[in-house]
């Protein structure tokens, strides 16, 4: 039975997926847990094969129905929340993820989110550490340290079953208004922010992206607002026009 959900408009994003068996089972799970939409960023195989359509049983609209893009930028531009799976070894010290039970916890914790997005990285190298920080949240399913990658369609299956459960949590609780800063928002924020600072200075260009990504985690893990956001991105509006108007005397 689906319980009733604290989130709207879930959408299923697979980057890059290279197994048409792995594809086809993700449609049958989103059938299975009620998803909204399935997206595919530069899928490697073909999505449309028998071998999917035979995995996807029921899950065939998904297939049919599915929106491809070419990069996971343009696949989370309308959602208001993004999480990313993660279960890579090699991430730079200034990474940070969460249990998956911690973060649907988090959710759980909210009255009402819409378009939410959750992102399944690659079958043999996840996501890159820049696609990671176009999330939110990047969160882990604990495993085995010595086995600690799962199989694409396993670790989808784990995700929606522990999404679905989480909804019946805080039942009871007064839950707060979701009101955090889009993933699209930040993003937008500091590739404003990265050519301010390469502008006075502040950067160099072959060291820019390491330290702006740092700063943008900072901002991630802080559970920006829309309202935060905006003040941020005015105060360097602020200093942009002061820039271009003491050029002019």
């Amino acid at each position: 039975m689906i319980l009733e959900k604290n989130f709207s408009n879930l959408k299923v994003i697979l980057v890059e997926p290279n197994g048409p068996l792995n594809v086809g089972s993700v449609a049958r799970l989103c059938s299975n847990f009620e998803v909204d939409e399935l997206r595919i960023v530069s899928p490697k195989c073909d999505i449309f094969s028998l071998e999917t359509k035979k995995m996807a049983l029921k899950g065939q609209e998904y297939l049919d129905n599915c929106k491809i893009f070419e990069n996971l930028e343009k696949a989370i531009i309308d959602c208001d929340l993004v999480l990313a799976s993660c279960g890579r070894i090699d991430l730079s010290k200034d990474s940070f993820f969460e249990s998956s039970e911690d973060t649907f916890n988090w959710i759980s914790s909210f009255k009402k989110i819409n378009n939410l997005a959750i992102v399944f990285g690659r079958e043999d190298r996840g996501l890159t550490n820049n696609e990671l920080l176009l999330a939110n949240k990047t969160f882990n399913i604990p495993t085995s340290k010595n086995n600690p990658s799962l199989n694409l369609s396993h670790a989808v299956s784990i995700v929606l079953y522990e999404l679905n459960k989480s909804s019946k949590r805080n039942s009871n609780k007064e839950l707060k208004v979701f009101n955090l800063a889009s993933s699209k928002q930040i993003h937008d924020s500091f590739v404003e922010i990265e050519k301010m600072l390469l502008e006075v200075g502040y950067l160099l260009k072959h060291t820019s992206k390491a330290k702006i990504n740092k700063f943008k985690n900072f901002i991630l893990r802080a559970n920006t607002s829309m309202h935060e956001i905006n003040v941020l991105r005015g105060i360097v509006h602020q200093i942009n026009w002061f820039l271009n108007n003491s050029k002019r005397n």
